[in-house]
């Protein structure tokens, strides 16, 4: 497996992370009641600051999931697998797992500079690709 390919398992592995870090205190906090049901009503209460930021920071991570998938995959089927790439793939993944505490304790700007590196790696992973 390519190293890029192993840091894409990585971070779906780490959206699996996340996704458990945002639903056991959303469970906690707005009870089998709410979470079991469809949905169709907004809660009775609020989630805490906190949670609600796990979950934006897991969301936000679905989103960056679907550019870097497609960064790896066009690296890995192109065959342009380098250390430029690896070092990018890394770093994409550093970052996100450097973006859910620094979303969650609401470090600013620290937090959009994480994201803005992972970013970035992941853009010069497609830029890599083409030239």
């Amino acid at each position: 497996m390519t190293p890029e390919l192993t840091a894409l398992t990585l971070a779906a592995l780490l959206q699996a992370v996340q996704f458990v870090l945002y639903a056991v205190p959303a469970n906690l906090e707005l009870g089998p009641g709410y979470t079991m049901s469809a949905r169709d009503r907004e809660p009775s209460r609020p989630l805490s600051p906190q949670t609600a930021r796990l979950g934006r920071a897991m969301t936000n991570h679905f989103e960056g999931l679907v550019l870097f998938t497609i960064a790896v995959v066009v690296v890995t089927f192109t065959k342009i697998t380098s250390p430029l790439t690896a070092a990018c793939a890394w770093t994409y993944l550093a970052a996100r797992i450097l973006y859910i505490p620094a979303y969650y304790y609401g470090l600013r700007p620290g937090r959009s500079l994480i994201w803005g590196v992972g970013f970035a790696a992941t853009l010069l992973m497609l830029l890599a690709a083409l030239f």
